[in-house]
């Protein structure tokens, strides 16, 4: 399309500059403005062989043939003004198809949580079938790292799951016999046998991608301004030039004289400084916003941003860092120093979540020399002796002598010769800037904040007090996050939900706008989102609410700017009162201001 518009362009001012006259300038001219214009006058011609003609392209190309046939009826061969007004809604479709972007991909494509294969036992050796192929009570073999292709119920082992994928819970979940395995999750300690008690096409996982291949389907996305105005303005104008060539000579003659004006009307009536200014404006304002580290993937969602008036948070990873952390230390009898650093020798050997971040805390590599008799408890923890000293590092099933803990942390019980010697917390932590970004959320009136979340109902309050949120959902899977949103979206007030991963994608695809946290985020929760936010910093949900609300200021600013001086200009020209020059200088002088305006939305 560029090329298309400087190739016409330099054309025009060419054919300006040789003098040429009669039908060699019309055919170049012709030539030009089919080069510029093709697409749109076949959309035209299609659009009235279906009967649906009444949008912007008929109105483009009934005006710009009008030009044409203006200046064939007049004699003066002046044919820029047809080319011209092509060019200015060429560059203002170019502006659009920019902003817009190349459409996204499949997102169920891009979805990683589709076990490719599940293991059963044929003859002693396992086999590797394709999920769909297996039927409801089949046992199934799980190995460590592989995903529970199948839901079921363990029969045999012992192991922890990580969820995340399908809850966004950080914290993995121990399972043994008799507890619920769900597809999609990874297996990450011990060998599980399952008994399968759905189908493929009915498991956890098959109705997640469904979710999200359902909530596309269904995505609610606003219309460009200048095709709903098209539907109205386009039949308007046309019935009003229709009317100006043949009512007035009907009484007072001179027909040439009205066909003159009612093809001048008709010139004027294209809308170029709202086909250029409108896109110009989302296009500045997206601009702005990926300078700031925000992507907004089209201008209707950063218009539909600006209508926001309910935001829903996923909590790991957006509100929070995703991240364990040493939070405190309780009930300790030896220095706490000395618990860190007993904690971080027994789990030294560990790659769980929890042993990282004690490993974090104690700041050190460990000593492994001095750690020995290392004894994992499936479920429970790790058993050892440390300097030939027995220490137990885990929960409250593997030291029975300690007090319970039911806070909203993740409680790690340290047990040194037999005796009990603390409790370390371990917490994902807020945040940063989450509680400033709510607060301004709530400043640019978005009147309604919720937290919804995998986790447990305690650590769900604890993080919603801490970030002054009064309303949030706890222990959702994601057709239970789809379901609250659905609820939002029921009370009529635009709904935008903010997340970072697989888990998030249905919800994200299915609100109204989408927002992933994109640095840390998952690449479905990228694909499913509208905006992301590539700096994973929540104060930039609130940035992108004010760039979005800003630019469409300016987008209606323009609006009713271009929209008074064009309605103003054809009804001077239809009392005979300008010309077409004079209507179209004023249009170009209104289109130029117009764009100015617009360009303010590259500085918000």
């Amino acid at each position: 399309m560029l090329a298309r518009i400087i190739t016409a362009a330099a054309g025009t001012l060419l054919l300006n500059l040789i003098p040429l006259g009669g039908i060699p300038r019309l055919a170049l001219f012709g030539a030009v403005y089919l080069l510029i214009g093709y697409d749109i006058l076949w959309s035209a011609i299609l659009g009235i062989w279906n009967r649906q003609f009444l949008d912007e392209n008929f109105l483009m190309a009934i005006a710009t043939v009008g030009a044409f046939a203006l200046a064939i009826y007049s004699g003066s061969g002046d044919y820029n003004e047809a080319v011209a007004v092509m060019l200015f809604y060429q560059t203002g479709e170019l502006f659009q198809s920019i902003a817009v972007g190349k459409s996204r991909k499949n997102i169920a494509d891009l979805m990683d949580i589709r076990p490719d294969y599940a293991n059963i036992e044929q003859d002693g050796t396992i086999v590797q079938v394709d999920p769909s192929e297996i039927e409801i009570g089949s046992t199934i073999i799980v190995q460590p790292g592989e995903k529970i292709p199948l839901d079921g119920k363990i029969i045999d082992g012992r192991s922890t799951l990580d969820t995340s994928a399908l809850t966004g819970e950080s914290i993995p979940r121990s399972v043994s016999v008799g507890d619920t395995a769900i597809s999609g999750c990874i297996n990450r300690e011990g060998v599980l046998k399952i008994v399968t008690e759905r189908e493929f096409g009915e498991s956890t996982v098959s109705k997640i991608l469904e979710l999200v291949e359902n909530a596309s389907s269904r995505k609610s996305k606003s219309e460009k301004f200048i095709s709903k105005f098209a539907r109205v303005y386009t039949p308007a104008v046309c019935a009003a030039a229709l009317a100006l060539a043949i009512l007035p000579p009907l009484f007072l003659g001179e027909w040439s004289l009205w066909l003159y004006r009612a093809l001048t009307f008709l010139v004027i009536s294209c809308p170029c400084a709202l086909v250029v200014s409108i896109p110009l404006s989302f296009f500045a304002g997206i601009g702005c916003a990926g300078r700031e580290g925000i992507l907004v993937k089209g201008s209707n969602y950063l218009e539909a941003l600006a209508e926001v008036k309910t935001v829903a948070l996923d909590k790991t990873g957006t509100l929070t860092r995703g991240v364990f952390e040493v939070s405190d230390i309780i009930e300790n009898t030896i220095p706490k120093e000395k618990l860190i650093e007993l904690a971080a020798h027994a789990e030294s050997a560990s790659s769980h979540p929890i042993a990282q971040s004690l490993l974090s805390a104690y700041g050190k590599n460990p000593d492994r020399s001095r750690v020995s008799n290392v004894r994992e408890e499936a479920g429970m923890g790790i058993v050892c002796e440390i300097d030939g000293v027995p220490v137990s590092v885990g929960n409250r099933k593997l030291i029975k002598n300690a007090p319970e803990y039911s806070g909203a942390s993740t409680a790690v019980y340290v047990s040194v010769d037999g005796n009990f010697s603390g409790i370390i917390l371990i917490s994902d932590t807020v945040k940063e800037n989450s509680r400033k970004a709510i607060e301004n959320m709530r400043t640019l009136g978005v009147t309604r904040c919720v937290m919804l979340t995998g986790d447990s109902e305690e650590i769900a309050r604890s993080v919603a007090d801490e970030l002054g949120l009064a309303e949030y959902r706890a222990s959702l899977l994601p057709a239970d996050k789809l379901e609250a949103v659905e609820d939002m979206l029921s009370e009529r007030e635009k709904v935008a939900f903010v997340g970072d991963g697989i888990n998030d994608a249905p919800v994200l695809a299915r609100a109204d706008i989408g927002i992933a946290m994109g640095a840390m985020g998952s690449d479905a929760a990228i694909e499913a989102a509208d905006v992301v936010l590539m700096k994973d910093d929540p104060l930039d949900i609130a940035k992108a609410i004010k760039i979005s609300r800003k630019t469409l200021a300016i987008v209606k600013q323009n609006i009713i700017f271009s929209l008074a001086v064009k309605f103003g200009c054809l009804a001077l020209v239809a009392m005979g009162l300008a010309d077409m020059w004079l209507g179209i200088f004023a249009d170009v002088g209104v289109m130029v201001i117009a764009v100015l305006n617009a360009i303010r939305a590259m500085k918000i």
